[in-house]
Formats: structure tokens, C-alpha cells, sequence
């Protein structure tokens, strides 16, 4: 199964059964006479999306954060691509700079006009680099803070795509006030007068993720990890070293897939991606997103501003609290 560009993306460790299938498939397709093998190609690719399936239904938390960093997973700037009509991008913070970590910008979903900011961690090298790798600075949560207010300011909703390891750790950053900015950004998010949808497309790492994630609605692409630390950072607190073992005793520990958010009622919802994930077929995650954005708007039209800003509160302030009988369970 290739992606959108047709090209196999790259096999993860766990996925080693699924290597040679594809090289008998690439095999039978550089033939000169592969019209030949049509049956045979159709068998190979059924057993490839059959044994595809079987993985991705017992993937492991760790297995699952290894597919949520996949170097083909389709970032911010390719969901607005593929969903979003008329975008114009906006830079800025209006205080120290701009951050290209946070994209932002207005744009059509549907029949809806909306605000969209989203991290981007890049595509290459270069572009990783300049993009801190999806880590933003105190400025992209400012500059996110800014275009969420002029949504507010002109009655657009927000609609927020989530993918960082978490916030940018360096000194510098911490000078400018990284953690001051997070925590503006919960405090306006949380009475922002306009709705808002969140969604972790691939990373949600700590703070990082929460800047944008105070939301109306907040999903989790089936594959993506939401979590208060990376599995390493766990690692490296709880047993002094992250190496394979330790990442993959965090990752279970920190319950951070989506059903594990959706159980623990910390998202509302989990959007399904194709069969092998959705670094091997865009279009079909993106129009899965799509629908759920759409669908999420619809429904929230229907709550006033004030209303809105009250079950916002509410559901994060509800977050965590616990009874007798839960304890007791």
C-alpha cells in the first residue's frame, strides 16, 4: 500500500512481516509483462492489507508512537492542502517574531470559514530544523493566541491540529516566557467566545500540545498519542536511562493512545485512519478528518457564546475528579 504519492513509505520495526510481501509486489510490478501477473498482484496486496490489519489492531502503546512519528505522516501543512479551500496564511506574534512551528491562517472546511493553527515539524532536514521540529517557542503560542482572538473577534471558529513532542526546551525560549505563554494560552482558550475543535493528527506532548488544546470538541487521529511526557522523557525520569525497554514499559504506563485518552474521558472522540495508518494513505485520513471537523462545527453552532465558554469550562474542570465508588472500582 503506497501513499498519495505512491511510494511505499518506509517499513517500521514491527512491521517486518509486511517488508517482504512488498518486495514480491515491487518485484512483480517492475516486470515488463506485469499485465501478466494481475491475479498474483491482487493476491499479494490482499495478504498485505489482511496482515497489515492484524498488526494495527494489537499494536502496542509504544508500536503506536512509532507510527505517530513516521516520517511520511501527514502534518498540518498537508491537511490544510487537502481539506481546506482559499487559505491565507498569517504570520507574527506582534511581539518578538514568528514562529513557523505554529501555521495559522484563514481558510474554508466544508462550508465553514475558519481559523486554522497547527503545528508543523517539516518534511526534511531543513525544514525540520527551522520548524524546531513541531517544538514552538513562546512567540508561536502567542502568535496562536493572536489569530485565535481575531477568529473570536470576527466569529470564526478555530479548529487546532496538535503534533509536537512538546514545547521548544531551550534556554533562549525559556527566556521569553514559555511557560507564561502556555499558560495564557489555557487561560483565553478556556473563554475564547467562538467554538473551537482540537485534534492530535500525529504527537500531543505535554504542554506543548495543550497550548492549542483547550477545545469544544478534541480528537485524536487513531494512531496519534496524547500524553503529559514522551515515553524517553518517562524513561529517563523513572528508570535513569530511555532505551527500547524503558520506552516501551513508559508508553504503556502513561496510557497515552487514543482509546486509552478515550476511555480515561480526556478527548471526546477517535478518528479512524486507513488500514497501516495515515502516512500510507493521506487522502483517506484527510477526508476522515474532514467529516469529523464538519460534523463537530455543525454541532456546536447550535450553543450560544456564552454557553460555549460554560461547557468548556466544565469539561476540563471536571477532568480528573474522582468519587468513592471510582476509587472503590
Amino acid at each position: 500500500m503506497s501513499n498519495s504519492k505512491g511510494i511505499i513509505p518506509a517499513p517500521l520495526p514491527f512491521e517486518t512481516p509486511v517488508v517482504e510481501i512488498n518486495k514480491q509486489i515491487i518485484s512483480l510490478q517492475e516486470q515488463n509483462d506485469a499485465d501478466t501477473f494481475a491475479p498474483e498482484l491482487e493476491e499479494l496486496q490482499k495478504t498485505r492489507d489482511s496482515l497489515l490489519e492484524k498488526l494495527y489492531e494489537n499494536l502496542t502503546a509504544w508500536q503506536t508512537v512509532q507510527v505517530a512519528r513516521h516520517q511520511n505522516r501527514p502534518q498540518t501543512a498537508d491537511y490544510i492542502r487537502m481539506i481546506c479551500r482559499d487559505f491565507r496564511e498569517l504570520h507574527g506574534d506582534r511581539h518578538f517574531g514568528d514562529d513557523p512551528a505554529i501555521m495559522t491562517g484563514f481558510a474554508r472546511i466544508g462550508s465553514h470559514k475558519v481559523m486554522v493553527i497547527g503545528h508543523q515539524k517539516g518534511k526534511n532536514t531543513e525544514e525540520r530544523i527551522k520548524c524546531h521540529f513541531g517544538c514552538a517557542h513562546p512567540e508561536g503560542y502567542r502568535k496562536a493566541l493572536a489569530k485565535m482572538k481575531l477568529a473570536e473577534k470576527y466569529k470564526l471558529p478555530v479548529v487546532a491540529l496538535i503534533d509536537t513532542p512538546g514545547a521548544y526546551p531551550g534556554l533562549k525560549a525559556e527566556e521569553r516566557g514559555q511557560a507564561e505563554a502556555i499558560a495564557v494560552n489555557l487561560k483565553e482558550m478556556s473563554r475564547l467566545k467562538t467554538p473551537i475543535v482540537s485534534v492530535i493528527i500525529g504527537e500531543g506532548g505535554s504542554g506543548g500540545a495543550l497550548g492549542l488544546g483547550v477545545a469544544d470538541r478534541v480528537a485524536m487521529l487513531q494512531y496519534s498519542w496524547y500524553s503529559v511526557i514522551s515515553p524517553e522523557g518517562c524513561a529517563a525520569i523513572l528508570w535513569k536511562v530511555a532505551n527500547d525497554e524503558t520506552n516501551r514499559a513508559a508508553a504503556t504506563s502513561l496510557a497515552l493512545t487514543s482509546k486509552d485518552n478515550l476511555k480515561n474521558g480526556l478527548i471526546d472522540a477517535i478518528i479512524p485512519e486507513p488500514i497501516g495508518g495515515a502516512h500510507r494513505n493521506n487522502e483517506v485520513a484527510a477526508i476522515n478528518l474532514e467529516k469529523w471537523i464538519v460534523d463537530s462545527l455543525r454541532d456546536l453552532e447550535r450553543f450560544n457564546p456564552q454557553t460555549l465558554v460554560q461547557r468548556r469550562y466544565e469539561k476540563f474542570a471536571g477532568m480528573g475528579v474522582t468519587t468513592e465508588e471510582s476509587c472503590s472500582d
